[in-house]
């Protein structure tokens, strides 16, 4: 049997289907499966504390100025 032209038959498939599994999985960030999740800037954070009404106004211009944020 000559399999040398097999080559780029199926098995050159299989090649480009692991190599497309291996990108996949590194890809894919590890703390949300399937779903890239944006992290949360502190800014985004102190403005949702406050909205929630866990901190007073005097407390977010305080924090705000503490992280230098304009």
């Amino acid at each position: 049997m000559f399999y040398e032209s097999n080559y780029f038959g199926m098995h050159f498939f299989w090649w480009i289907i692991w190599i497309f599994f291996l990108l996949w999985i590194f890809a894919t960030p590890y703390d949300v499966p399937y779903q890239r999740s944006k992290k949360e800037s502190p800014l985004n954070i102190l403005k949702a504390r406050y909205a929630k009404g866990e901190i007073s106004k005097e407390e977010f211009e305080e924090t705000k100025k503490t992280l230098n944020i304009k």
